[in-house]
C-alpha cells in the first residue's frame, strides 16, 4: 500500500496536481485496502495500480484477481466506511470486468475547479 501511495504522489507531482494530492492519496488507500481485505487474491496473483492523467485529475484503477465486486456497506464498528469515503472524495467510482481473471475498480479525483472525464 505503502508503493502505491508513492507512486501516486510521484506521478501527482510530475503531473502539477498537488493540489488534489491528499483526497487522491487516501482513495487509493481505500481501494488497496479493500482489494487485500475483501478480494481476497489467490497466492501468486498481484494487485497492480494504473493512474492515468485526465484533465484537472487522475483516474486511479486498482486490479486484482478476484471476482468479488466491491459492495457499500453500513458502516459499523467493524469497518464499512472505505467506499463511503472513496464517494466522498470522488468525483465518480465504478468496478468494470478485465479481460481473463478478475475486475478493477477505479475512482476519478478531480480539482474542484472542474470535473475530469472518463
Amino acid at each position: 500500500m505503502g508503493l502505491a501511495r508513492a507512486q501516486l504522489r510521484k506521478a501527482l507531482a510530475g503531473w502539477g496536481m498537488a493540489g488534489i494530492e491528499e483526497s487522491a492519496v487516501l482513495v487509493v488507500s481505500e481501494l488497496v485496502t479493500n482489494a487485500v481485505v475483501h478480494a481476497r487474491v489467490p497466492p501468486g496473483r498481484d494487485i497492480q495500480t494504473r493512474f492515468v492523467r485526465q484533465d484537472r485529475g487522475v483516474r486511479i484503477e486498482v486490479h486484482d484477481a478476484s471476482g468479488v465486486w466491491p459492495v457499500r456497506r453500513v458502516p459499523d464498528e467493524s469497518g464499512g466506511y472505505g467506499l463511503l469515503l472513496v464517494e466522498a472524495l470522488a468525483s465518480r467510482w465504478g468496478v468494470v470486468e478485465r479481460e481473463g481473471v478478475g475486475k478493477a475498480v477505479w475512482a476519478v479525483v478531480a480539482d474542484s475547479g472542474g470535473d475530469a472525464w472518463r
